[in-house]
């Protein structure tokens, strides 16, 4: 604002909201609104009325949102405006908000509510609005009563958060609930609905919204480059646009004043690479199928305790197989499957059976452990978990316990951290457990990223890595406990379906990279073909069988005079077997 003349300054307010912004930000004591505040200010008061702003992390465009409610009103006190966050509370706080700078701005001062009018966080009105049913303000939930709200404007201030788009479905019911906002809006010409958020997951609801009409601008943190650029198509807001134009600009901050350069680095190393590209570089990419090469669809998932296995079993895919009551934490479209073909009616206990243990190093990260089990070359997830914890004793012994459910015949500990430490530790708990397993340590000098995908993705190709239906329901369940915005990090399949080759790539890998060190004792096994070892197996079965069968026939089989009888019995008895005893 260059001019001092405060009516020009009021009336210049009134016409542009940049203008009012900057005098809010002032009353607030906060500094002069930063460019890519004025930005999106900006485009709020374009000529858009369906509209998303997806701008990074700690920006402010919620509180610049507030200002632009109380600028609306201000112009016109007649409006309704509803304001809708994916929890009442959160809602209530944009309200809140709102009707402060109402009460504490002298240029808003005659907006505030009446005696006679709704006055409250939940409700309220302006004072020169004009009686109706529909209040000047009021927010709720994106699960609340929708229903029957009329609306001018409406702004749906971060929706999607974690705990409501961690799953297919629940993707899937929010971008349903979001359609009633159609129903909401008045007919007016001014009225606009407009969406605030940060992307949660790579199949954001704010992907889908284009489909419907709605312009989206982005604001990354962080200029983008030539290969990031393409990911963001007509989306990426002009100024930053502009600057990812010049190769000298690529890299650095967007808004320096907000974050600078060492800032944002702290916070990537925080989130991990795929965290700070959709908290913080907005970016929801999924064009490049090699980015994320583990697909849930490739596992095989079996029903069962894990104790007995089936001796031959294949994959399938089709939709008739598909689980739809396991919690699906994969992308759109990645779906669990049960086996096409099962030996139903002959379950043989492992031939092998390995746990291995990746001890938690410092801060948030877990002491994970994974148990996979082999049969004919098949590889059986049977027991996943992770604790809080590291080296105490209730670790040990809860791993001690697991060992011996499992029928463990060997563990196996990542030294990389402590050298060593944990397996002496764990040594005499096992001792004292009563259940004597070998416990040896191994290092790995590949980068973690490269070696879980080259241990998992040739298996997990050859759908050969079973997972036992119980476990990815537990898994799911024991991440419970965390907050929201982290809990699907900790899951054993959301890090199995967002790995990828980038250092860095997951904010947690604990669980997964306990599973790919259970695989990779097994791996050299995986030469032998899980077909012949399984006709080897009904073969040594077929044997038995005949062994007993002899002592039930008179002379038996070999006696002299029933030879002949009995070979042909008994090659008839053999085809019949191989073709009904195993679905094949």
């Amino acid at each position: 604002m260059t001019t001092s003349n405060p009516s020009d300054v009021i009336l210049a307010a009134r016409k542009d909201f940049k203008v009012f912004l900057a005098l809010c930000w002032r009353h607030l004591g906060l500094p002069e609104p930063t460019p890519v505040q004025y930005e999106i200010a900006d485009f709020l008061q374009g000529e858009g009325k369906r509209r998303v702003i997806e701008a990074f992390r700690g920006v402010g465009k919620s509180w610049i949102t507030s200002a632009y409610v109380c600028w609306l009103l201000w112009n016109n006190p007649n409006l309704s405006i509803e304001v809708v966050s994916a929890s009442k509370v959160r809602a209530d706080d944009f309200s809140t908000f709102t009707l402060r700078l109402i009460h504490e701005m002298p240029l808003l001062t005659h907006l505030i509510p009446r005696e006679e009018q709704r006055s409250s966080k939940v409700a309220f009105d302006v004072a020169p609005a004009k009686a109706k049913h529909a209040p000047s303000v009021k927010s709720v939930g994106i699960t609340g009563q929708l229903t029957g709200s009329r609306a001018d404007h409406i702004v749906a201030d971060d929706i999607e958060v974690a705990n409501n788009s961690m799953t297919a479905l629940m993707r899937d019911r929010l971008a349903e609930m979001v359609k009633e906002f159609e129903a909401i809006l008045t007919p007016a010409e001014d009225a606009s609905i407009t969406f605030l958020g940060t992307p949660q997951t790579e199949m954001s609801l704010y992907n889908t919204l284009p489909e419907r009409g709605y312009e989206v601008r982005v604001w990354p943190a962080l200029v983008p480059n030539n290969e990031q650029l393409k990911n963001y198509g007509d989306r990426l807001a002009p100024a930053v646009a502009l600057r990812a134009g010049d190769q000298k600009q690529q890299g650095l901050p967007t808004d320096p004043k907000r974050f600078n350069t060492e800032d944002l680095e702290a916070r990537r190393l925080s989130y991990g690479n795929s965290g700070f590209s959709l908290q913080f570089m907005l970016d929801t990419r999924l064009s490049d199928a090699d980015r994320y090469p583990l697909k849930l669809n490739d596992l095989v998932v079996l029903e069962g305790d894990g104790k007995r296995l089936p001796v031959e079993l294949s994959w399938g895919n089709d939709p008739a197989l598909r689980y739809n009551d396991l919690p699906l934490l994969g992308f759109n479209g990645d779906y669990y499957h049960r086996p096409f073909n099962v030996a139903t009616d002959d379950w043989q206990k492992a031939t092998g059976s390995v746990m291995f243990v990746d001890p938690s190093g410092r801060g948030e990260d877990e002491t994970s452990w994974a148990v996979v089990k082999n049969l004919n070359g098949m590889l059986f997830l049977t027991a996943l978990g992770g604790w809080k914890g590291g080296y105490d004793e209730v670790v040990l012994a809860k791993l001690a316990e697991v060992a011996k459910a499992n029928e463990v015949n060997l563990i196996q500990c990542e030294s990389n951290f402590g050298g060593g430490m944990f397996s002496q530790l764990l040594k005499p708990i096992l001792r004292e457990s009563g259940y004597a397993v070998s416990v040896e340590d191994v290092h790995n000098t590949v980068r973690k990223e490269e070696r879980i995908i080259d241990t998992l993705e040739p298996v997990m190709n050859q759908h050969r890595l079973v997972v036992m239906a119980h476990l990815l329901k537990s898994d799911f369940d024991s991440v419970s406990s965390y907050p929201p915005e982290q809990a699907a990090h900790y899951a054993f399949a959301y890090q199995l379906s967002r790995m990828t080759r980038e250092k860095g790539a997951l904010r947690h890998d604990d669980r997964i990279d306990a599973v790919a060190g259970a695989v990779a004792y097994w791996v050299n096994s995986m030469a032998t073909d899980h077909r012949e070892q399984a006709q080897g197996l009904r073969d040594a079965l077929w044997k038995k069988e005949i062994m007993q069968a002899q002592k039930h026939i008179v002379g038996g089989p070999l006696a002299r005079g029933n030879r002949s009888r009995n070979v042909k019995f008994w090659g008839s008895r053999r085809r019949e077997h191989n073709k009904t005893s195993y679905l094949r």
